[in-house]
């Protein structure tokens, strides 16, 4: 999926109307942390840009400056859940001399890694309806073409496997929702090592990956060799 926002070091929504924050995050940080935690515990409608701002301890006039609308902070999240991952497709489809299973592993485990290792679920909020409009058009295209270099790997890989389109599909959500499944057996230590489910970042990006080659038919010789060097790739 985009890198998510930083993580704080401290409770997020210090008071800053009240003096100053005691986290380590800039005001815009501080509101995007606060939304993340309001969208994906209380839901997004139901979360006011009031209750944004208390809970990021800003006035709300305040974020009016960093944020127009709650749609737009939405989007902004969204769209660090898929931004570097795209970054790194870009890059690695341009490796045409790497091998694409080492490519299509080391794209799968980076961007698991990236939705696993945020403090919030954001990929919950991918199916919103508000996602359906206008202003999300950026994220939804940048989705897409995320989908597309998946797919363009999964075609290096196995050129004549019928099913492209579906077996694309069937990857992202495997990437997704694989995601999604750790993380909802419960947080770790929260350092990025031990996140959800007590599992460590690396780990769950890795145990991805190693599933969406195995949807790409790789065999375990073929999925170890595409591991090692996938890893120099990332």
């Amino acid at each position: 999926m985009v890198a998510q926002h930083p993580r704080p070091s401290a409770r997020v929504g210090r008071p800053r109307a009240l003096g100053p924050s005691e986290s380590q995050l800039s005001p815009r940080d501080e509101v995007l942390a606060a939304a993340a935690e309001l969208f994906t515990e209380n839901g997004y409608a139901a979360t006011t840009t009031r209750a944004v701002a208390e809970r990021a301890g800003l006035r709300q006039a305040s974020m009016y400056h960093y944020f127009a609308r709650k749609e737009d902070i939405l989007a902004t999240l969204l769209e660090s859940t898929v931004e570097p991952s795209l970054q790194l497709a870009t890059a690695l489809l341009a490796r045409s001399e790497a091998d694409p299973a080492a490519r299509l592993w080391a794209l799968a485990a980076a961007d698991a890694a990236l939705l696993h290792r945020g403090l919030y679920n954001l990929g919950a909020l991918y199916q919103l309806p508000e996602v359906r409009g206008e202003r999300f058009a950026g994220f939804r295209g940048a989705r897409a073409e995320l989908r597309a270099a998946y797919g363009e790997l999964l075609h290096l890989i196995a050129p004549d496997e019928p099913g492209r389109e579906l077996r694309c599909d069937l990857l992202l959500g495997l990437v997704e929702g694989g995601v999604a499944v750790v993380r909802d057996r419960g947080r770790g230590n929260g350092d990025g090592d031990g996140a959800g489910g007590g599992y460590g970042t690396a780990e769950v990006g890795a145990a991805v990956a190693d599933a969406v080659l195995r949807l790409a038919g790789c065999d375990r010789a073929a999925r170890e060799a595409a591991a090692l060097a996938g890893r120099e790739l990332a």
